[in-house]
């Protein structure tokens, strides 16, 4: 059934479990109390709204909910009465004030992505079963010391922001995997050593689309010139979940050459809209991604399609990979905050690539926080292994006793961050498999 506004005023969605309406909104329709016996997810994003109702709080069922590209400035209260919320998202909003005590007691996810936040409140310690937390295209100076005590935090993006120091704590959250920090004036500047040949629009012909991510669309092209396909990534020029695309685009040069990485040949010039890219080699048609995003229900880990399998070789083809790549980029200085299954490409042969750098972020491997950054993304990086570790087909057989692989795990997310592996030290253990 289409779910619009006269629908819900005819009590038409009676009994929905899932509503969203994007209709020019200014105010919160009253009808969508008469839903709260049912009412888990709620999709409000796009309208132009800016406050919630008290009455809201009887939604006692509702889940998730989403208000992005609204007109809030003050985020709403009235959640914190909300006793089975546990995803809030309100991107691109004009928020710049978080009230204390305005979050509900089971939060989980929260999205605060592109708003005017200068400060947390502290009451964001007490979020103990945050998982996940998007605070990326804020003002924030600075983050409160009792988010330290969010000891269930895995992910957390705090690019492009104001903060003067990158606080020491952060890395030393027991469960912190995925993190993005760059674009902030604390953050280590990446001075190129060397730079790539600029090339024209006009010397590329534009083919099909090949895919769009949060920062930009990679398009097939024909490189005139050069008489061959490459792969162009033109960046959309604006601050995206993760952070910015200019952090993104020098990274991926920063990153060099591995036969995991997807080799970055030059840049553009001269884009019609004045937009930067990046020239990469073509991807073969025959790889694929390893997993799927997140959902709502996973949170922090991928989800992998059924007929998703691999035998034992193919996995320890897989992972030494990854460590390889991963030591690279770290002898370089590159967190790339974003270790996942679905960032990287397969093939059948287990040949894989590490892609999407949009989270990644640079830092000075002789700063005190370095060795613990590191160790952070080996905790992302055991993750990994255990969810590709449960692909394995039994019939396969195994060479590697199942005990090992859980005691590399484990090695990699001991909840003490600093006495983790290191990705130099995972490639030597690997050896042994």
């Amino acid at each position: 059934m289409t779910q619009t506004l006269a629908a819900l005023k005819s009590g038409k969605l009676i009994g929905s479990k899932r509503l969203k309406l994007a209709c020019g909104l200014t105010e919160f329709p009253s009808e969508i109390i008469s839903l709260a016996s049912t009412l888990e997810i709620l999709d409000l994003s796009g309208n132009e709204m800016s406050a919630l109702p008290d009455s809201f709080a009887e939604l006692k069922k509702l889940k998730i909910i989403f208000f992005a590209n609204n007109k809030f400035t003050v985020f709403p209260k009235i959640l914190a009465k909300c006793p089975s919320l546990t995803m809030i998202g309100f991107k691109s909003n004009q928020i710049h004030n978080v009230p204390e005590n305005a979050f509900p007691p089971l939060l989980q996810w929260l999205i605060l992505t592109d708003n005017k936040l200068k400060n947390l409140p502290k009451s964001i310690g007490e979020s103990n079963l945050l998982q996940k937390c998007a605070l990326a295209g804020n003002l924030i100076e600075k983050l409160p010391i009792d988010m330290a005590n969010c000891v269930n935090l895995e992910l957390l993006r705090i690019s492009a922001n104001q903060l003067h120091e990158i606080p020491k704590w952060l890395f030393e959250l027991p469960k912190l995997s995925w993190v993005a920090f760059a674009g902030n004036p604390g953050a280590d500047k990446l001075k190129l050593k060397t730079d790539l040949e600029l090339f024209s629009w006009d010397d590329f012909e534009l083919k099909e689309l090949l895919g769009e991510g949060a920062s930009g669309l990679i398009s097939k092209a024909n490189w005139i010139a050069q008489k061959k396909e490459v792969a162009i990534k033109v960046f959309k020029g604006a601050v995206t979940s993760d952070g910015l695309p200019e952090d993104e685009m020098s990274v991926s040069i920063h990153a060099g050459i591995h036969e995991n990485l997807v080799e970055v040949l030059a840049k553009i010039k001269n884009h019609p809209e004045g937009k930067s890219g990046l020239i990469m080699g073509l991807i073969p048609s025959s790889f694929i991604n390893l997993g799927n995003p997140p959902n709502f229900e996973t949170c922090t880990r991928d989800v992998f399609d059924e007929a998703a399998t691999f035998t034992e070789e193919q996995l320890i083809k897989l992972v030494k990979s990854i460590a390889s790549v991963s030591a690279q980029l770290h002898r370089k200085g590159i967190n790339h905050g974003d270790l996942y299954a679905h960032n990287i490409l397969v093939n059948e042969f287990a040949d894989c690539l590490l892609g999407d750098f949009g989270a990644a972020t640079y830092y000075n491997t002789s700063s005190v926080l370095a060795h613990n950054i590191e160790r952070v993304e080996v905790r992302a990086f055991g993750c990994l292994v255990e969810d590709l570790l449960s692909l394995v087909e039994e019939s396969s057989g195994r060479n590697v006793p199942f005990e090992k692989w859980l005691k590399l795990i484990k090695k990699c997310r001991v909840p003490a961050v600093k006495t983790r592996l290191s990705f130099a030290e995972i490639v030597c253990e690997l050896a042994g498999f």
